[in-house]
């Protein structure tokens, strides 16, 4: 494993920038999550990484080694894709180990590294299956064993969960979380699911149009997002905002309040009328009109009996109120 640092990483597509100066610490080990939307430069930034597309100027540095010149297949990587691209006439063991065998690495080698893998990614009793007889979950983690067996430096997934349905997600989630403490690997991960990102990340690296918008771990960022931008990505139901009178009695353009700390009570000081009403069991989630502010969401743990078209009066934690100012910067927080 090793460290990564970008350093002033710029990339154009003619006159398009689409990478706009990123500065990027990476520790040895860690965990580290770009997510952001569609067309943010996430995954051009991990193909810029792996070597698959040039950089316009700045330097990617490996361990201790600047590797802007370096081919892919030279800078210790191993990355998993969206698309698990086996090879359909091979069989697990055969694609797990084509690389090392291409590499000249003694056939030995090959099946002890293969053997961990398997061991780690219980795919012991699928060796000698091909990719038709697999599910998309272990043809992923076919995929992954086979980043595994070439014991590189640092691995880089490209939403590796994007074509499992929730369940598989779910479950692969979890397994990737556990393959990286096992390994203590050096890891960058991309995803557009900012759920993926909270539950899987050391840090998680927030970008969007081509820039960071914030780096640090997902609590830091849930807790004190530094903009508007990071605030309403970073959660789901995303936190709400508010302008106005009532963020200008708080010194603010903007209020935000996450879900969870709106509370429906008698002596709330914001009247809504309720719109919709999503019953998930261990929560409900309660959706209001709030004049001129549009939809605000409230998460009320357990079942809560509320109707379309109630009115209700919304009274917020006033120690998790968000402050923004005209420029979507966070102010500090209330006393």
């Amino acid at each position: 494993m090793a460290s990564l640092a970008l350093e002033k990483v710029t990339k154009s597509f003619g006159k398009t920038d689409v990478i706009k100066g990123v500065d990027l610490d990476v520790r040895e080990g860690e965990f580290i999550v770009f997510v952001g939307p569609s067309g943010c430069g996430k995954s051009t930034l991990l193909r810029i990484i792996a070597g698959l597309e040039d950089q316009t100027s700045g330097h990617v540095r490996i361990g201790d080694q600047v590797v802007d010149a370096v081919p892919p297949a030279k800078r210790g990587i191993a990355m998993v894709f969206q698309s698990y691209a086996l090879y359909p006439h091979l069989n697990v063991r055969g694609n797990m180990g084509l690389a090392l065998k291409q590499e000249g690495i003694p056939k030995a080698e090959i099946e002890a590294r293969i053997k961990k893998a398997a061991d780690i990614l219980a795919l012991d009793a699928l060796l000698d299956r091909r990719p038709s007889e697999l599910s998309g979950g272990q043809r992923q983690r076919v995929a992954i064993g086979r980043a595994i067996v070439r014991q590189p430096k640092l691995f880089l997934f490209d939403e590796p969960l994007s074509n499992l349905d929730a369940a598989l997600r779910v479950n692969t989630r979890i397994e990737i979380a556990k393959l990286h403490r096992l390994l203590g690997a050096t890891l960058v991960y991309v995803t557009h699911d900012q759920t993926e990102a909270m539950t899987l990340a050391d840090r998680i690296v927030v970008l969007n149009g081509g820039r960071i918008e914030q780096v640090g771990s997902p609590m830091e960022l849930y807790k004190n997002p530094a903009n508007l931008f990071v605030a309403g990505f970073i959660g789901s139901p995303k936190m709400n905002f508010i302008g106005g009178a009532i963020a200008a009695e708080h010194g603010a353009q903007t209020l935000g309040i996450r879900p969870e700390n709106l509370e429906i009570a008698a002596d709330g000081p914001w009247s809504a009328m309720v719109s919709h009403v999503e019953h998930l069991g261990s929560d409900t989630y309660v959706y209001v009109e709030m004049a001129e502010h549009g939809l605000i969401a409230a998460r009320i743990v357990g079942e809560a009996l509320h109707q379309p078209g109630e009115m209700v009066r919304l009274k917020p934690v006033p120690e998790f109120l968000h402050l923004f100012d005209e420029n979507g910067l966070a102010l500090p927080r209330p006393a």
